[in-house]
């Protein structure tokens, strides 16, 4: 095994220190007022001339009493007890979409109980339609908020008016939570211990949810009584309707907590220690079918489990033994045809938690321009349990063990996770290690450090290595509408010792008439982050944008918004300074209808530069030279709440060296919340680009058939004919308690080999896992 030398390790963190003292400047902490903000007393009934304001939290927040009670409650959705009488009601609600400041145009009644044990809040939507009225497509855990009826609440229990853990659920008791943190990182694949239990009447419906107090995080105070920031939302969505008890902007969100009321009277039991054990048994069946992948049949046995213990109120401590991800979402194929990299999403839900405090970096957003399609993480965790053999495949790795501690409080925000990956033929033992560092500075603003660190053993024939990567970064809000973010990244590799650094600078401005940004990043030949993940390397960007949200009158009374934009994207490599690629994106159409759907239109003038050794779009044929030409762009998708809908996305005109026709559509069928079904097709008609013409296709199904949210069968099929890759995946879940699962998983592949398309590779996995969760 190679040793870390000391100076490996000098050079690791002084590289990026060093470069980050020559290129940072100190950002000025601004006075969180500006011009356009008002009181939010101000409001009126009428809205009049108060729709468009970015307006100020209110001076006085708005209060709800939480009723102590003696008694435990039974999560049924049928508020009977007695007790639920007692509960000091809220009704007033306010709107934020589409009439900003309006009372809500129907009643929301919330209570909350509390006992030693649990946070009971009940919520009684009120709705003259009843049944009718209700939108609920799927029973999907972590349900889009666009598209379903939903009631959430958000939970500030340190009151500093920064974090805030939300729990959301629709008419059927699906569940959405997530961890927020300055309205701007979120945890959105956290998955918190909580019931929900739901009825609907004529009249509404009801939510009726129970919250351990383990579950929640709060200071440890020595009052006899604790208050806490909240605030509570509901979204109508026959109308599409967002109102909030305690009002915010509409270019916010929920948990923007600043804007949060406060729950009083709350007798918490004194924060201490409580862990949960997830003890796992699997088994596998694994068989493979073809002259490339050999013809054999493994079954195994696997058990493992997981471990959380809350050390205290702030700090959370993460144990994997033997770690598995059987139940997993497979990932989707994807066929490339920009110069970027594909990020695939994390989906194993030991990374998911807590993915916000270390995955800093620049995430990207080609869906809405802002700020690019430049990615750049220092620490990407799907790097982790995958391994890149000498013949230039990958493959799946054991993990045999790991740890995270993780601690969060009004002043920082610190944590440490180590992953042990299982040696293989072609890939030795690796260890994995990741520390982040974040320091809240005043009310809005905080700077932090990362540091990751990849250790390669030696073994079957292969030297080890490390290698390194030290970022700092800092966000400022520098007003409500007004932040930025910057970060400085430096990556370094023992043996060749190669170095190299990443950094970008974001402007970002968001208000209830405009969204603007101006994104800068370089990447530098040389850079390496082998535990991260950069999309392209070599390059400076530069990605300034903007569009505007209208809602004048003119506007046609099914049309909500009318959001033109104009973008730029501009690549230069960092190397020799020519300019690689250019796109300028005209978006002189963009509509929100009111029942949620869009269209818009676009008009993209391109310039390419392709060089000698520069990535070809699916390994077209392109000859290098200079490249100019336009395309024009349609996008249009109906009220995804409804029964049917339906997106289409198409592109035509020139393509490099011909021209290449591009169209996606989706189909979803949700005819009752208990079956849905989703038909996507991709299709790109190549004419004349590097010499080759023809047609690649890529489309899928996917069901949802569920009994109840606890109890689902999900299937997926999708076929690729560029890669002639079929891929099945049938998953049975059922949650018998919260979160403790069966799964039943079936995953099935063919593809055709690389010696004849005739012999069909094939492999099957049938897998069934038990998981029983257990909280003292």
């Amino acid at each position: 095994m190679p040793r870390l030398s000391v100076r490996f390790i000098l050079n690791l963190f002084l590289f990026p220190v060093g470069a980050l003292a020559q290129t940072i400047t100190t950002v000025p902490n601004t006075a969180q007022t500006d011009a356009i903000q008002v009181d939010s007393t101000r409001l009126d009934a009428t809205g009049t001339d108060k729709q468009s304001v970015i307006f100020a939290p209110a001076k006085k927040r708005v209060i709800i009493q939480a009723t102590e009670i003696h008694d435990r409650l039974k999560i049924d959705g049928h508020l009977d007890e007695a007790v639920w009488q007692r509960a000091k009601p809220i009704r007033k609600f306010t709107q934020v979409d589409p009439k900003q400041g309006r009372p809500a145009s129907f009643d929301t009644d919330v209570r909350v109980l509390y006992n030693r044990n649990f946070l009971y809040i009940a919520a009684i939507n009120r709705d003259l339609l009843g049944r009718r009225a209700l939108r609920v497509p799927n029973f999907k855990r972590d349900f889009s908020a666009q598209a379903h009826d939903l009631f959430s609440v958000s939970i500030d229990g340190f009151n500093d008016q920064r974090n805030a853990m939300a729990f959301a659920t629709n008419p059927y008791g699906t569940q959405r939570d997530l961890l927020s943190f300055d309205d701007f990182l979120y945890d959105t694949d956290w998955d918190g211990l909580w019931k929900v239990r739901t009825s609907r009447t004529d009249s509404g419906w009801v939510a009726e949810i129970q919250i351990p107090w383990q579950t929640l995080r709060y200071a440890q105070s020595t009052d006899s009584t604790q208050s806490w920031g909240i605030n509570f939302l509901r979204n109508r969505r026959y109308s599409n309707e967002i109102s909030a008890w305690s009002p915010f902007p509409r270019a916010f969100t929920a948990t923007r907590m600043a804007y949060a009321g406060l729950i009083t009277g709350l007798k918490p039991p004194p924060p201490s220690p409580n862990i949960r054990v997830q003890p796992y048994v699997l088994f596998a069946d694994d068989r493979y079918n073809g002259t490339e992948v050999g013809i054999r049949q493994n079954a195994k046995v696997k058990i493992g489990g997981d471990l959380k213990w809350a050390i205290n109120p702030n700090t959370v401590l993460d144990v994997t033994l033997n770690t598995d991800f059987a139940q997993a979402d497979v990932d989707r194929q994807v066929n490339n045809l920009t110069r970027f990299s594909v990020l695939f999403p994390e989906r194993r839900a030991f990374f998911l938690e807590n993915a916000s405090l270390f995955g800093a970096g620049l995430p990207g957003n080609t869906n809405t321009g802002e700020g690019g399609s430049m990615v750049i993480q220092p620490f990407f965790s799907r790097t982790i349990g995958l391994a890149n053999l000498p013949d230039g495949t990958s493959t799946p790795v054991p993990i045999d063990a790991g740890a995270r501690l993780v601690y969060r409080s009004l002043n920082r925000n610190y944590g440490g996770m180590y992953i042990r990956q299982r040696g293989i033929p072609g890939s030795p033992a690796t260890d994995f290690a990741v520390g982040r560092y974040v320091e809240n500075v005043g009310k809005q603003n905080r700077i932090g450090g990362l540091f990751a660190l990849k250790n390669v053993h030696d073994g079957d024939g292969i030297d080890g290595h490390q290698n390194g990567t030290v970022a700092i970064d800092g966000f400022f809000r520098l007003g409500q509408s007004l932040s930025y973010s910057a970060m400085i990244i430096g990556s370094l590799t023992s043996g060749a010792s190669q170095q190299g650094m990443a950094a970008y600078s974001q402007f970002m401005y968001r208000s209830n008439q405009l969204v603007g940004w101006l994104t800068q990043s370089i990447v530098t030949k040389s850079f390496n982050p082998e535990m991260g993940f950069v999309s392209r390397s070599d390059v400076i960007t530069t990605t300034p944008g903007f569009y505007l949200v209208n809602r004048s009158k003119w506007l046609p009374k099914w049309v909500r918004n009318f959001e033109p934009g104009f973008f730029v994207e501009l690549y230069h490599k960092a190397s020799t300074g020519y300019l690689q690629e250019a796109q300028y994106n005209a978006n002189p159409i963009w509509l929100t209808f009111q029942n949620g759907g869009n269209f818009g239109l676009f008009v993209n003038p391109s310039f390419q530069r392709l060089d000698d050794g520069d990535y070809r779009p699916l390994s077209l044929n392109i000859a290098s030279g200079n490249y100019r030409y336009t395309r024009y762009q349609a996008m249009f998708s109906s009220d995804p709440s409804k029964k049917i809908s339906y997106q289409f996305m198409g592109e035509t005109g020139r393509y490099y060296d011909g021209r290449l026709n591009y169209g996606r559509a989706s189909l979803i069928l949700a005819p009752i919340p208990h079956a849905a079904f989703t038909m996507n097709a991709e299709v790109n008609e190549f004419d004349n680009v590097g010499q080759y013409s023809g047609t690649i296709k890529l489309y899928s199904v996917e069901s949802r058939l569920a009994v109840n949210p606890r109890l689902q069968l999900i299937s997926f099929f999708q076929r690729n004919t560029y890669t002639d890759k079929n891929v099945w995946n049938i998953r049975l879940a059922w949650e018998f308690q919260p979160l403790s699962f069966l799964y039943i998983v079936y995953n099935h592949g063919t593809y055709a080999g690389s010696i004849r398309a005739m012999d069909r590779q094939q492999e099957q996995h049938i897998i069934g896992k038990l998981s029983y969760l257990k909280q003292f």
